[in-house]
């Protein structure tokens, strides 16, 4: 890592601060955080359960900050990332650093004070996940890293479980691993679109190691797992029918849009609305529908019960 755009050329103000926390990616795990916690057996305390809500939204912010911060100088490299606010210059590593590890400390402490122990120890290893291992470990170093980071990104509902319940159960560690199997075939549609990024500042991800075609039938077999995978909730009996139509319809559908990707046989860079295009697009909607299903099943069988 090097400082080669640690000088400040702008001042930072609060909205660089708030850049730095990935607010469009914080959205969907603060989504399928409360959908975690939504769908738990049991209830919890408004007042608590915001404040579960708050500690996943500033340990993911505080993660994604540190993310940037050792990241710099590769992201200055890329088309995508370079007007953020550090390889812009709006900002000086150290406050981008101090910042990160203050929001994550903060997260961690106020989840195990005031939700509980299990899920701020749960919490710190998302942010250890995603800063340490995804981002200073995997990422430089394997086309793997997607594959073994996108665990980062799953824990949000098994925190948000774990902060009504106390505990982890199978229902959970699914919701776990059908974001961690959903994550390639995410983040693979769009390195396809962005792979001369990543491979000119040396990223080995996997369009730019294996090539297209390798990475293109990767994704196909991650979508083709992943329909099997999001109706287990309700195989098991943790969900009832409106979850597993919900989430048999729309795994089709995302299986159904990897097979011109998996098909295609180049990028295709004057066509744009080429299909990793449309598949990337779609999979953010996946994630957000499925999660939505999944809390509209639970709060349907609580009515039920009741009436």
């Amino acid at each position: 890592m090097s400082t080669s755009h640690s000088a400040v050329q702008l001042p930072a103000d609060w909205r660089d601060f708030f850049a730095l926390t990935k607010p469009r990616v914080i959205s969907l795990v603060v989504f399928t955080g409360l959908c975690g916690m939504l769908a738990a057996p049991g209830t919890i305390h408004p007042v608590i359960g915001f404040t579960a809500i708050l500690c996943i939204a500033l340990g993911a912010g505080g993660a994604a900050a540190l993310n940037q911060w050792w990241e710099a100088d590769i992201d200055a490299g890329m088309r995508r990332t370079a007007s953020r606010p550090l390889p812009s210059g709006r900002m000086d590593r150290t406050s981008a650093r101090d910042f990160g590890v203050g929001l994550s400390a903060a997260s961690i402490l106020l989840m195990g004070l005031a939700v509980n122990s299990l899920s701020a120890v749960i919490l710190a290893i998302s942010i250890v996940y995603y800063a340490v291992v995804y981002t200073i470990w995997l990422k430089p170093r394997t086309p793997q890293n997607i594959v073994i980071g996108g665990g980062a990104g799953a824990f949000p509902p098994l925190i948000g479980w774990v902060a009504v319940t106390g505990d982890v159960t199978l229902m959970p560690v699914l919701l776990f691993a059908i974001i961690f199997f959903w994550t390639p075939p995410h983040f693979w549609a769009l390195a396809l679109f962005v792979r001369s990024d990543y491979a000119k500042v040396g990223i080995p991800m996997m369009p730019v190691v294996a090539g297209e075609a390798s990475t293109r039938k990767q994704i196909f077999a991650y979508c083709v797992i992943l329909l099997p995978l999001a109706m287990t909730p309700w195989w098991i009996g943790g969900t009832g029918l409106i979850y597993a139509i919900a989430a048999f319809v729309l795994s089709l559908a995302f299986l159904a849009l990897s097979v011109p990707v998996a098909l295609r046989r180049t990028n295709g860079e004057e066509d744009p609305m080429k299909p990793e295009k449309r598949l990337f697009g779609y999979s953010v909607l996946y994630l957000f529908a499925i999660f939505a299903a999944l809390v509209a099943d639970r709060w349907i069988s609580v009515q039920g019960a009741a009436s």
